[in-house]
């Protein structure tokens, strides 16, 4: 490693930092562009430690995914707590610049799809917002086809013996997972035997975890948009709130929630 390398240039400091380029005079612009970006650096960590525990889930590994998914889960109480930050700009100080956004959007983030494809959430509908040929398009395309993180989970309660059916275990992966009274009895039966099955009762609680942050990401991002722009439509063309509100509703992990009306 050279002797001169500087803490500038190991981050490349010059380029993050002039990544900033307000498009008007509007002091409270700043903060808009800085919360965002930092979120996209977050989410882009957050790909990083999924991908390396859909791996090692897949392998067997359980004990070095569930660190990797214990680091996920504060990234994202961090990202939470990053909206109380953008809670602070006004409705007013809002409208000084939204009108210089155009049709841009948090909805087009190409890295939260690729999160979400990667957890489970598939829905090749939000290819089209990216296009082909594109880096992040083949990116998304990618986490489309390959098994998420909770394929990866379900495969291994078979490996460990528990009984799933083929419709589940090898399944077209682009396509959103539907719930399985077949894997809620598996899981039952990791969570009535927790000293036999004490890995994947582990994995499963980590999982919540992911699922439990995300919801109350997806909560506060509502409560901050609402405070922001009311009802208004978003910069993307979408309902705003409205839509923002129909995502509380998801769950990476269905059966992961639905088990425990039965314990």
């Amino acid at each position: 490693m050279a002797s001169d390398l500087t803490y500038t240039d190991y981050l490349a400091l010059d380029e993050v930092l002039a990544a900033q380029r307000p498009l008007s005079t509007h002091h409270d612009e700043m903060l808009f562009i800085v919360i965002h970006q930092a979120k996209e650096l977050w989410l882009k960590e957050m790909i990083h430690e999924v991908a390396y525990a859909q791996a090692e889930v897949a392998a067997g590994r359980l004990p070095p995914a569930q660190k990797a998914l214990s680091r996920v889960s504060r990234i994202q109480a961090v990202m939470t707590h990053s909206w109380e930050v953008l809670g602070t700009l006004t409705p007013a100080d809002y409208l000084s610049f939204r009108g210089l956004l155009g049709s841009s959007s948090g909805f087009q983030s190409a890295q939260f799809r690729e999160l979400e494809y990667r957890l489970g959430l598939k829905d090749p509908h939000f290819l089209r917002y990216h296009p082909q040929g594109g880096a992040p398009r083949q990116a998304l395309e990618a986490a489309l086809a390959t098994p998420s993180l909770y394929d990866a989970a379900l495969a291994q309660l078979a490996a460990h013996g528990l009984a799933l059916p083929d419709t589940v275990l090898n399944r077209d992966f682009t396509q959103p997972y539907q719930p399985s009274a077949a894997v809620e009895e598996a899981w039952l039966q990791v969570y009535t035997n927790t000293t036999g099955r004490w890995e994947l009762y582990e994995l499963a609680e980590k999982l919540v975890d992911l699922d439990d942050a995300l919801t109350t990401w997806r909560n506060k991002h509502v409560l901050t948009v609402e405070r922001i722009i009311g009802r208004r439509r978003g910069t993307g063309g979408t309902d705003g709130v409205g839509y923002l509100q129909s995502t509380l509703a998801r769950r990476c992990f269905p059966e992961l929630w639905s088990v425990r009306s039965r314990l």
